[in-house]
């Protein structure tokens, strides 16, 4: 049995042990085989693996495969990981609940009837897919969307369930319609049709739709980026919908490849819902590093920095922020990209989303839409908006503020430790050769005496080497 030390974030408080056999390790990988990655669990050994010698080993190689998965943004996200390291918050099956709430709605819609769950072909945990049909239309297809609220879900009861209301209201040339939606005091539930095609991310990895998330974009089997044209039109789309959200005082702070739905040549945003929701953005891992990454326009543009290196690249960037970028179709292609993800930007700032739109990429690109936008938001809705957008700021800030002074401590804590260890090593030194001239002075003296007195001889006692420390068995802390 081996003890995993986990803890979430940056906080020591917010820590638990649990214990894995290795095969429970085993059964984890076959699970994520799906994800086509060639991950490095130890391998098996029927003879000899109660040996202290090989347990310690394997405890290392355990280490390191628990570092690999916590440390690949898709692999941490999902479910089969969250319940392999944190077993008491994630025992519930989401699908049954879900499935619950669904056939609850049904009872007072009964138009609506489910063909089949589409499972995990989204990274939420907590939010669920399923294909829908109308009875009276029984060949068209539509996908209902079910999720629980989150930690940033700051509106009031009545305000969240007014405007989940009010998105099929939403007419935009660049938003997804929804077709319908509804909701209560603890989740939402929306119904929009189903696209063959798939989405944006789906085009870049050549994925299918319906197939798990896991086995769609981990482990594409072949990288290419899209064409010029293509880059030029879908970013400026994208850009254009988010100013008309901000302008519109609606806060979004979700975007991702994944949400941007592909029709025809045309991009439409996807889950305007989940800031209503208070859930968490697919990137917030990211830009809760960087304190200048503090408004929600700030964090689309970052975000938007993310979905264009994807488009460019054909994979996401290794780490963030970018050092360099590889080759890109254009030299405006790399500006936009050190603008949103260089160390610069995300140090002293992001360019407005107005800002992004005059940029050479960006400001040559022309729309044909006929399409005239509409979102009617109330007065008191849009004042509902404003404190909730301001409240999901403030806690983002004090996250950021939390893990500056974390890096703040950790690095003093650092300096100090190698410090103390110079200062160790120099008294260790200076000890040492005080030692070895008491040493040679000693060794004279017996010289001497043995010279003295013959026959009488001085014996040293036998110092028995230390027993050797047995290997522990505690797999040390997996980041997560």
């Amino acid at each position: 049995e081996y003890i995993i030390r986990v803890q979430r974030g940056i906080s020591v408080e917010n820590s638990w042990q649990i214990v894995r056999r290795y095969s429970d390790f085993d059964l984890l990988n076959n699970s994520l085989q799906i994800a086509g990655l060639s991950l490095p669990l130890p391998p098996k050994k029927l003879i000899g693996n109660m040996d202290r010698e090989f347990i310690a080993e394997r405890q290392k190689g355990l280490q390191n495969y628990l570092n690999v998965i916590t440390t690949n943004h898709i692999l941490s996200n999902c479910e089969l990981v969250k319940k392999f390291l944190d077993p008491n918050n994630y025992s519930a099956n989401y699908t049954e609940i879900a499935l619950q709430q669904v056939s609850m709605f049904f009872r007072s819609e009964p138009k609506w009837e489910v063909v089949e769950p589409l499972k995990d072909i989204g990274w939420r945990i907590r939010k669920k897919y399923f294909l829908m049909k109308i009875k009276n239309q029984p060949k068209e297809r539509l996908v209902l969307s079910w999720a629980d609220l989150g930690p940033d879900k700051y509106l009031s009861d009545k305000d969240f369930q007014c405007l989940i209301k009010l998105l099929p209201s939403c007419l935009h040339p660049y938003i997804y319609r929804v077709t319908f939606a509804t909701a209560n005091e603890s989740s939402a539930l929306l119904i929009r049709m189903f696209n063959e095609k798939g989405t944006l991310k789906d085009l870049i990895y050549k994925a299918k739709p319906k197939d798990p998330f896991l086995k769609k974009y981990c482990n594409p089997k072949k990288i290419q980026g899209l064409e010029l044209q293509q880059i030029k039109t879908y970013g400026r789309q994208i850009l254009e919908v988010l100013k008309f959200l901000h302008d519109k005082g609606f806060p979004y702070g979700h975007l991702h490849a994944s949400n941007v739905m592909l029709d025809g040549d045309t991009c439409r945003l996807l889950d305007l819902e989940n800031s209503l929701l208070g859930l968490p953005s697919f990137y917030r891992s990211y830009f809760s590093q960087f304190r200048k990454i503090n408004t929600l326009e700030s964090v689309d543009v970052h975000c938007f920095g993310h979905l264009l290196y994807e488009m460019t690249y054909g994979r996401p960037p290794d780490s963030v922020p970018v050092d360099s970028f590889p080759p890109a179709p254009s030299m405006a292609v790399v500006a936009v990209l050190e603008s949103t993800l260089s160390c610069e930007a995300c140090k002293n700032g992001m360019p407005t989303i107005s800002r992004l739109l005059q940029m050479p990429l960006f400001s040559d690109v022309l729309l044909t839409t006929s399409e005239k936008p509409q979102f009617k938001i109330p007065t008191k809705l849009k004042e509902a908006l404003r404190i909730a957008k301001e409240c999901i700021e403030k806690r983002l800030i004090e996250e950021q503020k939390q893990i500056h002074q974390h890096r703040r401590l950790t690095r003093a804590q650092s300096h100090h430790g190698s410090e103390e260890e110079r200062k160790k090593k120099i008294l260790a030194r200076k000890k040492s050769k005080r030692s070895a001239l008491e040493n040679s002075e000693e060794h004279s003296a017996k010289y001497s005496n043995s010279n003295n007195s013959a026959g009488s001889g001085a014996s040293s006692p036998l110092t028995s080497p230390s027993s050797p420390t047995p290997p522990s068995t505690s797999v040390e802390h997996a980041p997560f």
